[in-house]
């Protein structure tokens, strides 16, 4: 992703200045019928004409059955290509949410919410439009969504089901979780990405099985270590047709988390086979996935199904854990992050966590908590955000308690490209790290070494293209600046010994314990365990920015037909959990064109 010649459309580079009376519904309004007249009559050069120059258009599915984003003289392109085949009309303005924004004195936009139709599809759009130097204005951002497909609503409200049931459901939900016949979809991974993937493809009416290999729903959260809890709010995080209750606490223990996913399977009757784990998978000639399932009591199944989806979340099974000299002579334990539980397996230990982003700071805190000796090893610099100060600057207005529905919320943050995330990002960095000044200066004062994020976006790039580099504090920073979590970063690690770690400076660290917090690793080892080397090496990468600025394989093509990679935390689950859906759906059903792909 590169923004070699793309600059913030500020006022002065405009060189305009703004009115004290703009009246932003008039201006909306005048744009919008310009656009929906070029758009009906499919009028390519009109529609680029009210567009500014150097404009971005975010697209996810509605007109590219892909998720792509362009920018400038792209638009003219993309639009000669595919407005033609999605026949975008039936174009209305909402007023809803319509208004001047202001995020910063020197940039404003107005922007409004509308709904359009497609051949196949319902569809929802946001806008914004700058000033110009001719009073004019015109579109320097356009997000275009696909909501729904035609003919093929999901069975949600006034579509529920309406007859009674006298003593029957019982027997129907056992015979609707046996499968004595193959489901269309086989997810492997019954967390949260499975899970809302499962929920989207019910209400869908799309047949879909979930293999988990866990006892319990809910024990890839429930197995983790003791002190994990989400840093995301509870507004961040609902799930799709069951938001959590008015009593929710704003910030999830993990262990609470997993209770939920267990009820939250149950409540929307997800078919979960547990104990049970996919063992095998091959794509034959036809297409189809023939996958085999090994269930606990030694019983095996085979499958022949569509779409296969594996939802098993970050990173590789097996964690990342670098090699070092000399770890065959170690005398003590060395663990990687995902094997750790508690801190009181540890109690009159020295322990030593290596990497400073989220889990080395959970796990630390954990074990001054229970008055084990720690100490955090950082390699590299890390971008730190206080929870307390940082997410109301972030979410205010958006995913809070007085923001908007959870829904519109997704669509709003979705509207911003990462192109321009990247160009506005910088500056809120800024204004969190003059509300976190205190901390920040007391973690340098005490030699923790921080950055401002991948790009100089704090962690929300750094959270596409790598899902890591950053902690977002929720008081273990002050542990750390205070001395009272042990801290070493002056050298890099040499080699292990038997009883420590040797730096390349000389020094050394005792070392009972050594618990790597460093990834885990290619998300793609998950597939290669279960498909083999030949259809792996065939598949995309999976996370990381393409070069529009979109996230690579997840959600998407993975390059492999039938095969989905379905990821994210509770949030990025909850929206593209329905985009996994309708595409599969819309195959299903015969209406997916060919998909306008960057590649």
């Amino acid at each position: 992703m590169t923004n070699a010649t793309y600059s913030l459309p500020t006022l002065d580079l405009l060189g305009v200045t703004l009115p004290d009376d703009i009246n932003a519904k008039q201006i909306a309004t005048e744009w919008f019928n310009s656009f929906r007249s070029a758009a009906d009559t499919g009028n390519v050069d009109a529609i680029v004409a009210v567009f500014a120059e150097d404009a971005l258009w975010r697209d996810i599915l509605s007109l590219t059955w892909d998720l792509r984003t362009f920018r400038g003289t792209a638009i003219h392109q993309f639009l000669t290509d595919q407005l033609a085949d999605a026949q975008m009309s039936a174009l209305k303005l909402k007023d809803e949410y319509l208004g001047l924004r202001r995020p910063y004195p020197d940039l404003a936009w107005i922007e409004a919410m509308f709904t359009f139709e497609t051949r196949v599809g319902l569809g929802f759009g946001i806008f914004r439009l700058i000033p110009q130097k001719n009073n004019e204005w015109k579109a320097h951002c356009m997000f275009t969504n696909l909501e729904d497909l035609k003919g093929f609503p999901e069975k949600l409200g006034s579509l529920r089901p309406a007859a009674m049931n006298h003593g029957k459901w019982e027997e129907a939900r056992r015979r609707a979780v046996e499968f004595k016949e193959d489901p269309t979809v086989l997810i492997v991974g019954g967390g949260q990405s499975g899970l809302e993937l499962a929920a989207r493809l019910k209400c869908l009416g799309v047949s879909t099985l979930v293999v988990e290999k866990n006892p319990r729903v809910g024990d890839n959260w429930r197995n983790r270590y003791e002190a994990l809890c989400l840093h995301d709010p509870v507004w961040y995080d609902h799930m799709p047709y069951l938001n959590f209750p008015a009593t929710w606490p704003i910030f999830t223990p993990a262990k609470k988390l997993a209770n939920w996913l267990e009820n939250y399977a149950e409540s929307l009757e997800i078919p979960v086979w547990t104990s049970s784990e996919v063992t095998a998978a091959s794509q034959d000639a036809s297409g189809m996935w023939n996958v085999t399932v090994s269930k606990a009591q030694g019983e095996q199944r085979n499958f022949k199904v569509k779409h296969f989806v594996f939802a098993t979340g970050f990173g590789s099974y097996r964690g990342k854990l670098p090699v070092y000299p000399g770890m065959d002579e170690f005398k003590g334990q060395i663990l990687h992050s995902t094997q750790h539980k508690k801190a009181t397996d540890h109690i009159g230990k020295k322990v030593v966590v290596i990497g400073a982003c989220t889990s080395a700071h959970d796990i630390c805190a954990d074990y001054h908590e229970h008055g084990v000796d720690v100490t955090m090893f950082q390699r590299s610099s890390t971008y730190v955000m206080s929870i307390e100060k940082g997410l109301p600057i972030l979410f205010k207005g958006l995913y809070s308690e007085d923001a908007p529905p959870v829904d519109v919320a997704d669509r709003m943050n979705a509207s911003y490209p990462n192109q321009f995330v990247e160009l506005m990002a910088p500056r809120t960095v800024s204004r969190i790290a003059e509300a976190d000044k205190d901390l920040l200066d007391a973690l340098q004062k005490r030699g923790f070494r921080l950055n401002r994020g991948y790009k100089g976006a704090g962690f929300q790039l750094a959270v596409w293209e790598s899902a890591g580099g950053y902690y977002l504090d929720v008081g273990t920073s002050r542990l750390i600046a205070d001395g009272k979590i042990k801290l070493k970063n002056d050298s890099l690690i040499e080699r292990f010994t038997p009883t420590g770690l040797k730096f390349e400076n000389g020094s050394e660290l005792e070392a009972d314990v050594v618990i790597f917090a460093t990834g885990v690793g290619d998300v793609r080892d998950n597939i290669r365990k279960v498909c083999g080397d030949e259809l792996t090496d065939r598949c995309k990468p999976i996370w990381g920015l393409d070069a529009e600025g979109e996230i690579q394989g997840c959600w998407r093509d993975t390059g492999l037909p039938g095969l989905w990679y379905m990821m994210g935390n509770l949030a990025y689950c909850r929206f593209h959990s329905k985009h996994v859906a309708l595409q599969i759906k819309a195959m299903e059903e015969g209406i997916f064109t060919k998909r306008y792909s960057l590649n």
